[in-house]
């Protein structure tokens, strides 16, 4: 079901019984240093169970219905990282490339390497090598917020889906329905990625973990207690809210994910509709739930 490649890759390297296909990252759009540093925190946080993935997935996924996502489906997962929703779809569409510039690659190759209806693909959303109008399906989760311009970059994304295909996305959002007491702790806590991101990669990663235990348990067991004695209206209220039912190697993974990474851009509900109008998409849904926003649109 999958496709030839636009161009041949200037390498393939076999790694844990599975194919990946090298390009050239190189662009204007990307910052090197920042896929550096999700390839280092993908190469440590690659044992996902399926649990743990199906778990995640519930929330990430409650606007994809069998109509958008389904065995007929040529997907492609732009910024695939470990590969976790990569696995996550591949048990619904037809075939998906798992597409990463970092890295990370590997770690999809670990996760992915008992999979048999996906291709593994080492290139950056500049160098995909698909021709335009090639896909069904395309995905980038918690990745275009990481890019210089994000704009641009979901341009390039949206530009390899087929007219009446389906882009899904998820950006962080920039708090624009919380509190003042809310948003001065995230502004407190960004002043601390923008610390901590410049640390040596050992250094980081042991900090991140501190963090999980400090910064992110306090409040993820309060909700928990809140939500136990159900008060769960409350428990909504508290920051991390969405981490009460996680494990806490999801915790720690996100906290590197959130103060390890130096490029970092947030976005207003509005401005997500009209970055995904601008990139030729309609019929826009943003879903009501955490995490906040993911968004998909249908290609006009």
């Amino acid at each position: 079901m999958n496709c030839e490649y636009e161009r041949a890759p200037d390498k393939v390297i076999q790694v844990e019984g599975q194919k990946i296909h090298c390009f050239d990252i190189d662009g204007e759009n990307i910052d090197n240093k920042v896929v550096q540093g999700f390839g280092e925190e993908w190469l440590k946080f690659k044992n996902f169970s399926d649990a743990e993935i199906d778990s995640i997935a519930s929330d990430y996924f409650d606007i994809i219905n069998e109509k958008i996502v389904n065995n007929n489906t040529y997907a492609i997962d732009i910024g695939c990282g470990t590969g976790r929703w990569t696995k996550y779809l591949s048990k619904k569409a037809g075939f998906i490339e798992a597409v990463d510039p970092s890295s990370a690659i590997f770690s999809a190759a670990h996760l992915l390497n008992n999979t048999t209806n996906v291709r593994l693909t080492q290139a950056s959303v500049e160098t995909l090598p698909f021709k335009d109008n090639t896909f069904d399906f395309a995905m980038s989760i918690g990745v275009l917020h990481h890019i210089p311009d994000t704009q641009k970059a979901m341009k390039d994304c949206v530009k390899k889906v087929k007219p009446g295909g389906y882009f899904y996305t998820y950006l962080y959002y920039n708090f624009e329905e919380r509190g003042l007491i809310f948003r001065t702790l995230f502004s407190l806590s960004n002043g601390l990625r923008k610390a901590v991101s410049q640390l040596p990669s050992n250094a980081k990663k042991v900090v991140c973990d501190v963090f999980a235990v400090t910064l992110y348990m306090p409040f993820i067991i309060l909700a928990r207690l809140l939500k136990k004695s159900g008060l769960k209206n409350l428990a909504r209220r508290i920051p991390l809210y969405e981490y009460a039912d996680k494990s806490f190697f999801i915790i720690r993974n996100d906290s590197l994910d959130r103060f390890g990474t130096s490029l970092e851009q947030r976005f207003s509900k509005s401005e997500i509709i009209e970055m995904m109008r601008n990139s030729g998409l309609e019929e826009i849904v943003i879903s009501e739930g955490a995490p906040y926003y993911h968004a998909i649109g249908k290609k006009i």
